[in-house]
């Protein structure tokens, strides 16, 4: 008989432990009880527990230096905060130190039975997760080949990414269209412990709500005319790897509930469905527009957008970052030199002058498009990028 998975409750509220044990043992666990950080501490040092389950706001040690403590001494051990709605940035705050996950008071006890389940199983020994975790062939020459940073706010942006890539946190990349947002979102996915499971992308907006909803979560066979057989939504399809949610902002209010389920819960259920399906993903989401504004109008919630910006990395524009002109542009020109047969691998003096004072309005992406169309102009034989290869607006713009 396998032994039960002890849960520490810490709380200055006798109720609220009460509650909390009576409904922990009833659903199998073994829970333990402290009313006080410096009690759970204590109990901590005589004997192991599986999760600990913390209060905020308690006399003494607060349940945020109390996560710190944990992290410190038992990093191990999962730590899920409780606390109210108003203070769920300190909670996203705690989340980046390490904490497995939030809840928010009063809470719904199915919620944060659900939540203390996908934190004991993710609690395996640290033996047995180094055994799982595969290697990362030449993690640096990725990095290398797939981002490219020169100016100080893109190695800032670089070293971000490493440091979240491992972390089970969601993260929310920002910026206007073409500065490399799924750009971000793959490398994230490449230097994670997911890096050998699948990578899933779609984009909110190029769906209606209808279609979107059976993209993200499936349906079974009759969920409605024409669902002939049953089908797995992208979830399912990213189950153990990362899901890139493009145009974030676009996504319809149904749906940010259900999102926001998934997020909480880790499941949700197919169109048609009648039974509950659990994933386990890392999901990195995308927008180029405000959410806060949008929060402001109605149009996206508060309580969504706290969940999806634990971490959020914001992409400059390249007008912003001009000393990355130069290097995108070798980059850029030899992959479509190679392609089209042409040699031109270095930027002119008088052509980099044209690129750096052109605006970008369509970003990285439109300085591709430029580097492939002067390829294509390029005639055999030259080496250098010149001004009479670039687009006229671009040798205009400058005089």
């Amino acid at each position: 008989m396998s032994q039960k998975k002890r849960v520490l409750i810490v709380d200055d509220e006798m109720n609220i432990r009460r509650i909390l044990q009576a409904s922990f043992d009833k659903n199998g666990w073994h829970a333990m009880i402290a009313d006080s950080a410096d009690m759970a501490l204590a109990m901590l040092e005589r004997e192991s527990v599986d999760c600990v389950l913390t209060d905020v706001t308690m006399p003494g040690m607060s349940g945020y230096d109390l996560q710190k403590r944990i992290a410190e001494l038992h990093p191990e051990t999962p730590v899920v905060i409780m606390t109210a709605f108003g203070t769920i940035p300190q909670a996203i705050e705690a989340i980046r130190n390490g904490a497995f996950e939030f809840v928010t008071k009063p809470f719904d006890l199915d919620t944060v039975k659900k939540i203390i389940q996908s934190a004991l199983e993710g609690n395996e020994p640290k033996s047995a997760k180094a055994k799982a975790k595969p290697k990362k062939a030449s993690g640096d020459a990725k990095v290398e080949r797939a981002f490219i940073a020169e100016s100080p706010a893109m190695k800032e942006i670089l070293e971000t990414i490493q440091q979240v890539a491992d972390s089970r946190a969601t993260v929310l990349v920002t910026g206007e269209s073409g500065t490399g947002k799924e750009v971000v979102a793959r490398l994230i996915h490449t230097l994670s412990q997911r890096s050998a499971q699948p990578f899933v992308a779609i984009s909110c907006a190029a769906l209606p709500e209808t279609l979107l909803e059976s993209e993200l979560f499936g349906h079974e066979k009759g969920a409605f005319t024409g669902a002939d057989t049953a089908k797995p939504g992208r979830f399912e399809l990213a189950d153990q790897g990362t899901f890139f949610l493009d145009e974030i902002g676009d996504i319809p209010m149904p749906i940010q509930i259900k999102l926001l389920r998934v997020l909480q819960e880790r499941e949700f259920e197919r169109l048609g469905a009648t039974k509950p399906t659990r994933v386990d993903v890392r999901l990195v989401t995308a927008t180029n527009r405000d959410l806060q504004a949008a929060v402001d109008d109605g149009t996206f919630r508060l309580d969504l957008l706290y969940r999806l910006q634990v971490v959020e990395i914001h992409l400059p524009a390249l007008r912003e970052r001009q000393e990355d002109i130069k290097p995108l542009c070798e980059h850029f020109l030899a992959k479509y030199s190679a392609e089209n047969a042409r040699e031109l691998a270095t930027v002119s003096d008088e052509a980099l002058a044209l690129l750096h004072a052109y605006p970008w309005p369509g970003n990285i992406r439109e300085l591709e498009n430029t580097m492939e169309r002067a390829t294509v102009m390029a005639s055999s034989g030259e080496q250098e990028l010149l001004p009479k290869h670039l687009p006229t607006k671009m040798r205009t713009s400058a005089a």
